[in-house]
């Protein structure tokens, strides 16, 4: 478990909390140590199959309600798995991930995917696919996959869900991801703090080798590569 021992989170505003107290926080179970929304989250919060066949999540659906309160990041930040990273570390994470992943070529699919989402400011997973123009058999595989590259890379985030309605207008299903860039979501500044990768690396190893327990330079990597 992480050093500092937590409450259980039970609701929306405490998840809110806990992603501004500690920083980075994965959503779903990451290391099997404590370390993510899941794993701290009360028993009534976690998926649960109801006997109609249908499912409740109430900590799936705070997503979004998380991420538009504190402002953070969120997208397939870490080994390409979920993650809510705060704003006071988002530009220390940027800073040191762009270092590794290099702006996409030129021409690219990743750069054309980029291209468009900057030029519509934001757009749901299934806009920016149609607009992209993977349509067609396995293209969803195909696109979600350039999509996690440019997450992975900080050159994209999620920041907020869009559900769909039914006829009472009561919101269902998994949801869709709207993304956006981070230039968009925090400034360009944000992006781009006046310290050097390396500098940023070593606030950010500071930092989870608070939070985390044995971290050593294995784990640093693992998380920050």
């Amino acid at each position: 478990m992480p050093r500092k021992e937590y409450q259980e989170i039970n609701t929306c505003a405490e998840l809110t909390e806990r992603v501004q107290e500690l920083g980075i926080l994965p959503f779903l179970r990451l290391l099997g140590d404590g370390w993510s929304a899941e794993e701290m989250g009360s028993e009534e919060v976690q998926y649960t199959t109801l006997p109609d066949g249908g499912w409740e999540w109430p900590m799936w659906k705070w997503k979004g309600e998380v991420i538009r309160e504190s402002g953070c990041a969120y997208g397939k930040f870490i080994d390409g798995k979920a993650c809510f990273i705060s704003k006071e570390w988002w530009p220390d994470f940027c800073n040191y991930r762009r270092h590794r992943f290099p702006l996409p070529e030129e021409g690219s699919l990743d750069d054309m995917i980029l291209q468009t989402l900057r030029e519509n400011g934001s757009l749901t997973t299934r806009e920016l696919r149609a607009a992209c123009d993977f349509v067609g058999k396995n293209m969803r595989g195909k696109f979600d996959t350039y999509v996690r590259r440019l997450e992975m890379a900080c050159r994209v985030v999620i920041e907020d869900f869009v559900y769909p309605v039914d006829r009472h207008s009561r919101e269902y299903g998994w949801g869709w991801a709207l993304l956006t860039t981070p230039e968009e979501r925090f400034g360009k500044e944000a992006c781009a703090p006046a310290r050097t990768p390396e500098e940023s690396r070593e606030r950010l190893a500071c930092h989870l080798r608070d939070i985390l327990p044995r971290c050593d330079e294995q784990l640093l990597d693992f998380i920050l590569k």
